[in-house]
């Protein structure tokens, strides 16, 4: 089978039902205790670039709160925990929709309950699909998209930053879209515009708490969210036009992810920090 050949049918998909198989760094990824005694939030931290970042983050020696959206990643959910557990590391796992404002309330109340306090936020969830027309596009799914994608944010960093302490990191995944819109994604995009914005102002407006906020750009990454939002023909020859001439695996990114997080990464402040495979974003 090829990345055409998927039998997934709704967002946000599962990583069982990927062919090929994702690369999340389960056999790669070497800690080096950059991030001991930490407890980080992870939203989407079930699977694709999400599950890649725990498992880092596990690995570099720190305990992780992972959400995610509903029973259909349950499955995908206990996986990463279980990654993250061999690591000697505890894992909460919340599942709810992040839409809700109240739901970015109580994931951020119950890792506080958990470990006392949050270090690391890593807002990554994100919702798509893919439309031809602007009339496809209903009221509700444009309404979805933003609540989802970039109102989270700030429910999350709002409940979240009274937690947290100087040299913590909030870390917003945004995307190659949000500079090179595709129109068939124009809700994610225009969402992912507004998450490189709201990175920018955060950052100002967190700096003199010594709360340093930044934001990941991936380019063509091969997720669940891929095979469950795009059209097979769009999946087929998924990241062939970058300059590497391939679509990324999530584990590609865990290294900005933890360099964000750490103390290496203490200067820097209101990025956007591109992985796309040589497309540029400028």
């Amino acid at each position: 089978m090829s990345q055409a050949d998927q039998d997934q049918i709704a967002p946000p998909g599962t990583e069982a039902e990927m062919t090929p198989q994702a690369d999340h760094g389960e056999e790669s990824y070497c800690g080096c205790d950059k991030l001991t005694g930490r407890v980080a939030v992870i939203t989407g931290g079930d699977s694709g670039i999400g599950r890649a970042v725990a498992i880092a983050y596990a690995r570099e020696g720190a305990d992780i709160l992972i959400s995610y959206l509903n029973e259909q990643e349950d499955a995908d959910a206990r996986e990463t925990a279980r990654h993250v557990e061999a690591a000697g590391r505890r894992c909460v796992l919340v599942s709810g929709d992040i839409s809700e404002a109240a739901h970015c309330r109580a994931i951020i109340d119950r890792a506080v309950a958990e470990f006392g306090r949050i270090d690391i936020l890593v807002n990554n969830a994100a919702f798509q699909r893919t439309y031809e027309s602007l009339d496809e596009i209903s009221e509700e799914e444009w309404d979805r998209t933003f609540r989802t994608n970039i109102a989270a944010m700030f429910h999350l960093a709002k409940a979240a930053v009274p937690h947290m302490g100087l040299g913590s990191s909030i870390i917003n995944t945004t995307s190659i879209q949000s500079d090179k819109p595709n129109p068939i994604l124009l809700a994610y995009a225009a969402t992912k515009g507004a998450v490189s914005n709201f990175t920018a102002g955060l950052a100002q407006m967190l700096g003199n708490k010594g709360i340093r906020v930044n934001a990941v750009a991936p380019g063509p990454i091969w997720t669940p969210l891929i095979p469950s939002t795009m059209p097979p023909e769009k999946v087929k020859n998924f990241g062939e036009d970058t300059p590497l001439g391939r679509v990324g695996q999530p584990s590609e990114l865990a290294g900005i992810f933890v360099l964000l997080a750490s103390d290496e990464g203490s200067y820097m402040n209101g990025g956007i920090y591109p992985v796309t495979g040589g497309k540029p974003l400028l």
